[in-house]
């Protein structure tokens, strides 16, 4: 206003067009003076626009840097917030899958071991103490008892027996029911590396 005190940001260009007032750009003062307001023509009326369009260009090209400097410092502070937030789960998330590959090799090499021995105990079985004719109807019944288990498995997973996808299948059990344990939050982990993402 002329008097100098400061008009809000969300004052409508309508309402300060309707007296004189002063214009502060870069410490240069400007005094300005709208025309009395009289019945505008579709002329007039276009060319108010196209003025209230251009002051505030001029207001979003004098203040947008301000404006995303602010955003950058409340962004950051939003960023270290969840990444303090994030650190304590990030390594209990650490200790638990440690924990979980460890046991699924455990199970993929006792796993080996039975196979092995499996393997082992049907060829002394079979040259040793008995013949293959005996021994024979045995490695059948095994073998076909191993494609049930394997079909029990596509029927419960709806997934093949893929030796990949089984031991990634076993470390997220795993890894599940230690988070159970320990108390460790999935969700609002995964929620916060989204809101870090973003």
């Amino acid at each position: 206003s002329t008097d100098g005190s400061k008009v809000s940001d969300a004052t409508l260009m309508e309402v300060l067009l309707m007296n004189d007032f002063k214009l502060v750009i870069n410490n240069t003062s400007y005094s300005v003076s709208p025309p009395v307001k009289d019945k505008l023509s579709s002329e007039r009326a276009t060319e108010m626009e196209d003025i209230k369009s251009l002051v505030h260009r001029l207001f979003v090209a004098l203040h947008l840097e301000d404006h995303q400097i602010r955003k950058e410092r409340e962004l950051l502070q939003k960023l270290d917030h969840l990444k303090e937030e994030l650190l304590p789960l990030e390594q209990m998330k650490a200790r638990i899958m440690d924990g979980a590959n460890a046991k699924t090799s455990r199970l993929l090499w006792v796993g080996l071991a039975l196979m092995s021995t499996q393997g082992g105990a049907l060829a002394w079985l079979t040259w040793w103490v008995y013949s293959w004719d005996i021994m024979e109807p045995v490695t059948y019944f095994i073998t076909y008892g191993s494609a049930m288990a394997f079909y029990a498995y596509f029927v419960l997973t709806k997934q093949d027996y893929i030796y990949p996808d089984a031991k990634d299948r076993q470390f997220l059990h795993y890894f599940y029911r230690k988070s159970k344990k320990q108390h460790f939050n999935v969700e609002r982990y995964n929620k916060l590396k989204e809101d870090l993402a973003e």
